[in-house]
């Protein structure tokens, strides 16, 4: 597993998680908090080239506001 990134903000159902570096986790990667539960998958990235960020369409199960300031990581 590599880290991916922290939740910043919620947005129309997505959650947006800030690249800690240049390095991101590519579009249709699975993530997992930091208890191995699936969160959901990368929709997309968007942003500066140094530091993206990427939108992450949640698993239906996950409740999106326990996400904010949680640490994501590549499955």
């Amino acid at each position: 597993m590599r880290r991916v990134g922290s939740v910043e903000r919620l947005t129309q159902g997505l959650a947006i998680v800030r690249a800690g570096d240049a390095e991101y986790a590519a579009i249709g990667t699975a993530v997992v908090d930091d208890e191995l539960r699936s969160v959901g998958e990368v929709v997309d990235v968007f942003g500066p080239v140094d530091a993206p960020y990427m939108a992450v369409s949640p698993a239906g199960s996950v409740h999106l506001p326990r996400l904010i300031g949680a640490v994501l990581y590549a499955r």
